[in-house]
Order: structure tokens, then C-alpha cells, then sequence
């Protein structure tokens, strides 16, 4: 018997069993409106948990609502069955709620040494022999013991512990899911999902695609699925796409922050160092002031104590002759004379001049010195926090801590995979798409597509351009690189070329002896002059012992700021030049200081990466003609869209 019709519970789409009808006049089966109100008491709408609702309607009960079984709807269903007045057989299993498990023997009285097992409430129904378990793994499938009406699957009896206590838990806390299964049937009205409502993007049941969304465009979900079918190849390559860029952002951030940490690191060892230099300074400095003020103090208390002492001493001369001449008697005119002038030589001993009292003591001036040292550090300290706090916003502060840090921790003629030979897929992982920006194309340049540019006798007629060279035949690649590593390659097919990088901001109308590519400040290349390769920087040339290759690698290294040529043949790759500056060696003297073409680059290179830079090329001579060479497909899916 269908239970979805007029004798059917709502709630188990089974036929009804001990029927219970609500005030509102809907029928249910006793066990799922118990199931359904898990906190209510056996016999009862009422309790502690409040009013409750019908599942259909949401009409709210009167507390204390006692559900009782409708025995004339009962005996209609017996009829209906064919079985006649008598208990009703017991139904096909069904999935039910999901409380405790039916114990395989609920008739067996429990022993004493064997702890009897709950008995399954009406929520739970027995499993049909040929159901099985749900839960159990591909191989080792056990039959079902019960079925839950919430999840619509079926467990064993190793099964129905964890899922009955996953299912009570969500019960006890409102709002969440109770089972995994859940989403398969309706919140509102329990009943099967069976639409789909395309303008909310909903699944519904039949009761809610008849009142809430009626009007709406309602599809079935077989033809929904096929529609989203369609679309899952395109959202599966954008979610692939996505995840490739965050992968590369991620392993690019994490770089970062080690980069970032171990910069601290660096940074905070040499400031305690330089801080501990200055201490020890300023102590030494102190110890000389203490040490001159000391030295000028024994110097001047020392003459200052002796020419006391001398004057006590002749005051006391003076005092006793003077006594003793008071004390010789008037008729003694011997021994008057002789007192007398023993009175007058203590006199003319202390004739002279006394000592002056210094006009100035020399070491009181130490404080001058010591307040005016005060001053300045505290003035120099002052002035460079000020330089530090407003270059603290500086865009490029990460790659000068970057390469402060790499100073300190690698010596200055070291090498790295980039520098030597290296195996063309190695560099296949920075490939970057290099497409000819003809907004930027001089007049005498023709371009293939966006990969090929050829120099030719006749002028192009090209729209106008403020991004157009005017006096040098040159096209700038469309995008701008500012981070990162880049690796493209160029075919050389026919002339004198020129390949390398440009700044974004150089102006395209200085005129030809200025604003050829290497011949000043903002640009640096590459050359084939037909009989060797050379490298240009700032105006300067350096050649190159290397034979001619049509294909030329460019690696652009901005965190080493750092440009490399290479020649691909056979998938090898060979080192041409590293453009580098050179590091200060820790006595100050730079690497190559005989080398003009090196020294231009340790005075100027390292400004070129203050500029967001693009691939730039130089067609020298007539008929000369490039094309971007071709990288593997697989490599560039991610750095493609930098």
C-alpha cells in the first residue's frame, strides 16, 4: 500500500500505524511523532519542551494534549489491508529516527552477567534481511540491523552506536544537522526532496513547490543534475585554475614570510651588535673623560697643596722669631741683635709674590664636550629615525632586506642553480607568456599575432599611440613583471636583434642614441650583431666568446635582481651573462673593480628593479626577424596569469 496517500504517515511516507489524529486534523503514526518529539513525556503533546506543532501546518497544541490512537482509523486500515479485525501485521521496515537500537532479541529476559541491551524505541525499524549496512567498507559488508528514518540508510549492530550518538547529539542542539542523511528530506515538512527551484537554487519537497515557491520555475532534480552536469566540467577547470593560483600565491606568501622572519632575524642581530658598538664607544669615551678629569685634578690639587704647605711653614717662621725676639731682655743687647736678624732673614724669605689662584680649571670643560657629543647623538638619532620611519612604506623593502640578509649569509661570489647550467625544464617552472603589445610598436616593425615582429622597408600605418616608439625600431611586451621570477625564450630568426627588458615608465619618444634598448639606464639586452652576442647596460657594451644560437633564454630573477641569458639546444641551456651588481666584499672593495662594464652595473643595475619592467626588443637591421618561442603548455598554467 502506497504510503503516500490519504492513509500514509507525512512523516515515514509509510501506511499508518497505531494512527494518532491532531487537533488540526492530521493523522500520523504514534512512534514517528514520538520520534518527532523526543523531549515529550510517553503519553503526551505537553511537557517541559512547550507547545508543540503539527508537521504539517505548524498549529500549535494546548499543553498537556494527550496523543492517543484512533481505533476506528485503525480498524479502517485493517480492512483496508484485507486482514480483517485482529492487531495489525507488522509492516515492511522503514527508516525511522534515530535514538537507541533494536536489540537482536528483545524477548530474552537480560542474565546477571550480561548487560541486556535498550530496547529500540518506535523511531527505529527493523531492516529489511536483504538490506545492508550502509556504514560498512567496500569487502566486508554486514547485514542491516535497523534503518533510520532521518538519514534513510541502514547499520549493523557495529555501526548503530556511533550513529545513534551523532544522531541524539545533533538533536540536543537546535539548528544543527541531525545526521549526514538529513539533507535528503525536507526541514519543514520531513517529506522527500523532489524539485528544485532554479531562481533560489533550493530543493524542495512537493508541499513547498506548491505554496511557498508556486510561480517559480521548478525543475525535477534529474533534469537539474544534467543541467549542472553540463556546467561541471567548466566549474571543475575554474576550481582547478583557482586552486593552481592559490598554490603558487601560497608557496609565494610562505616564501615570503620566511623571507621576511629570517630578514628580523638578521636585522635584529646587526642593530644589537651596532647597538653594542655604540655602548662600548660611548663607555671608552667616558672612561678617557673620567681618566682626563682625574689626571687634571691630582695635577692642580697637588701645586695647589704645596704652595699651601710653603706658606703655612713661613708663617710659622715668622711667628715664632717674632716671639722670641719679644722675649729677650732690655739690657741683652747680644741677643737683641741676633733675634732680631734671624726675624728679618724669615722676612725676606717670604718677599716674593704669594701664588694666584688658577683663573681656569682645565678639566671642567669635559662636561662642554660630553653635553655636546649628548646632543649630537641624541640629534642623530632623531634625524635617522625619521629617515627609517618614513622608509618603513618603502614598495621595495622587502627585496633590500632580501638582499641585505643573502649578504650576510652567502659570500659574494656564490652561485646558484640560476647562474650555472641548468636543464630546460628547471626554468620551464617560471615560464611567463611574453605577447607583442602593438600599441607599442614603432611604425617600421610589422607584428605576426602577438608572438612574431619583423622589420620592413615600409611604414605601418598604426593608430596613434602615446606608448609608441618614434625613432627606434622596438615593441615592449603587453605585461608588466614587478616580482617574482620570469623565464621566456626567443627565436632568432633572421638579422641583427636586441632582447631584454625595459622599464614600464621609459619614455618611447627619446630620441634614437638615447632611447635604444641598452643604451640607457631604464633598459638592458641581449645582442646578435651577426658575428657574436654582446651585453648592453647604460650605454655600455660587453662581448660575449659565445658562438650564435638561434634560441635565447631569458630568466628575470627580481628578488636577486638579476637578468640571465642562456642558449636552449636540445633542451640544454647554456649560460651566456648574469647580469648582477656585485656585492661590497666586507673590506669594501667591489668584485670586479677593473671591469667598466661591471662597475656601471654595481652602480646603476640595482635601480633597474625599482621599475616595473617589460620584455622589450630591438630589430637593428632590415629584414630583421623574432619570434617568441614556444614553452610547454603544462608549465605555464599557473604563471600565465601573473
Amino acid at each position: 500500500m502506497d504510503g503516500s496517500g490519504p492513509f500514509g504517515c507525512p512523516i515515514c511516507l509509510e501506511p499508518l500505524r497505531e494512527p494518532v489524529t491532531l487537533p488540526c486534523g492530521h493523522n500520523f503514526c504514534l512512534a514517528c511523532l514520538g520520534a518527532l518529539w523526543p523531549h515529550r513525556s510517553a503519553g503526551g503533546a505537553g511537557g517541559s519542551g512547550g507547545a508543540a506543532r503539527c508537521p504539517l501546518c505548524q498549529e500549535p497544541f494546548p499543553d498537556g494534549l494527550q496523543l492517543r490512537k484512533n481505533h476506528t482509523l485503525s480498524e479502517l486500515l485493517q480492512l483496508r489491508h484485507g486482514s480483517g479485525p485482529g492487531p495489525m501485521p507488522t509492516p515492511a521496515p522503514t527508516p525511522a529516527r534515530c535514538p537507541t537500537p533494536e536489540p537482536s532479541a528483545p524477548s530474552a529476559p537480560p542474565s546477571a552477567t550480561e548487560p541486556s541491551a535498550p530496547s529500540a524505541p518506535p523511531s527505529w525499524a527493523p531492516a529489511e534481511e536483504s538490506v545492508h549496512c550502509d556504514a560498512c567498507p567496500e569487502g566486508a559488508v554486514l547485514p542491516a540491523a535497523l534503518s533510520c528514518l532521518t538519514c534513510l540508510a541502514s547499520f549493523c549492530p557495529a555501526h548503530l552506536g556511533p550513529h545513534e550518538r551523532s544522531s541524539r547529539a545533533a538533536r540536543e542542539r537546535p539548528g544543527a544537522p541531525r545526521c549526514a542523511g538529513w539533507r535528503r528530506a525536507c526541514a519543514a515538512s520531513l517529506r522527500p526532496l523532489e524539485a528544485t527551484c532554479r531562481p533560489e537554487r533550493l530543493c524542495l519537497c512537493e508541499a513547498c513547490a506548491a505554496q511557498e515557491h508556486r510561480g517559480h520555475e521548478l525543475v525535477s532534480l534529474e533534469q537539474e543534475r544534467a543541467l549542472q552536469e553540463a556546467e561541471q566540467p567548466k566549474v571543475l577547470s575554474a576550481v582547478e585554475d583557482r586552486m593552481d593560483e592559490l598554490a603558487a600565491g601560497i608557496a609565494q606568501s610562505r616564501r615570503t614570510v620566511a623571507l621576511i622572519k629570517s630578514a628580523a632575524v638578521a636585522e635584529r642581530e646587526r642593530v644589537s651588535q651596532l647597538f653594542a658598538e655604540a655602548v662600548a664607544t660611548l663607555q671608552s669615551f667616558q672612561k678617557e673623560v673620567l681618566g682626563f678629569i682625574e689626571e687634571g685634578e691630582v695635577l692642580m690639587l697637588g701645586r695647589s697643596q704645596g704652595d699651601l704647605r710653603r706658606q703655612e711653614e713661613q708663617r710659622g717662621r715668622l711667628s715664632r722669631a717674632r716671639q722670641s725676639l719679644s722675649q729677650v731682655p732690655e739690657a741683652d743687647s747680644v741677643s737683641f741683635l741676633q733675634e732680631f736678624l734671624a726675624l728679618r732673614l724669615a722676612l725676606e724669605e717670604g718677599c716674593g709674590p704669594g701664588p694666584s689662584p688658577p683663573r681656569e680649571l682645565s678639566f671642567t670643560k669635559s662636561s662642554q664636550a660630553v653635553r655636546a657629543v649628548r646632543d649630537v647623538l641624541a640629534s642623530a638619532c632623531a634625524s635617522q629615525w625619521e629617515q627609517l620611519r618614513e622608509q618603513g612604506g618603502d614598495q621595495d623593502g622587502l627585496q633590500k632586506l632580501g638582499s641585505e640578509a643573502d649578504a650576510e649569509s652567502q659570500d659574494p661570489d656564490s652561485t646558484n642553480l640560476l647562474q650555472s647550467d641548468a636543464p630546460r625544464d628547471y626554468f620551464l617552472k617560471f615560464a611567463y607568456i611574453v605577447d607583442l603589445d602593438s600599441d607599442t610598436a614603432d611604425k617600421f616593425l610589422q607584428l605576426f599575432g602577438t608572438k612574431g615582429v619583423k622589420r620592413v622597408l615600409c611604414p605601418i600605418n598604426y593608430p596613434e599611440s602615446p606608448t609608441r616608439f618614434t625613432h627606434c625600431e622596438q615593441v615592449l611586451g603587453e605585461g608588466a613583471m614587478d616580482r617574482g621570477t620570469y623565464y621566456w625564450e626567443v627565436e632568432i630568426i633572421e638579422g641583427w636583434v636586441s632582447m631584454g627588458v625595459m622599464a614600464e615608465g621609459f619614455s618611447p619618444q627619446e630620441p634614437y642614441d638615447r632611447g635604444r634598448l641598452g643604451r640607457n639606464a631604464h633598459s638592458c639586452c641581449l645582442q646578435w650583431n651577426g658575428r657574436n652576442f654582446s651585453v648592453w647596460f647604460h650605454g655600455l657594451e660587453a662581448a660575449l666568446p659565445h658562438n650564435f644560437s638561434p634560441t635565447v633564454g631569458i630568466c628575470l630573477e627580481y628578488a636577486d635582481r638579476a637578468l640571465a641569458f642562456y642558449t636552449v639546444h636540445d633542451g640544454k641551456m647554456s649560460l651566456l651573462r648574469r647580469l648582477k651588481a656585485s656585492r661590497p666584499r666586507r673590506s669594501g672593495a667591489l668584485a670586479s673593480p677593473t671591469d667598466p662594464f661591471q662597475s656601471r652595473l654595481d652602480s646603476h643595475f640595482a635601480g633597474l628593479f625599482t621599475h616595473r619592467l617589460k620584455p622589450a626588443f630591438f630589430l637593428e637591421s632590415v629584414d630583421a626577424h623574432v619570434q617568441i618561442g614556444p614553452l610547454k603548455k603544462s608549465c605555464i598554467t599557473v604563471l600565465k596569469r601573473r
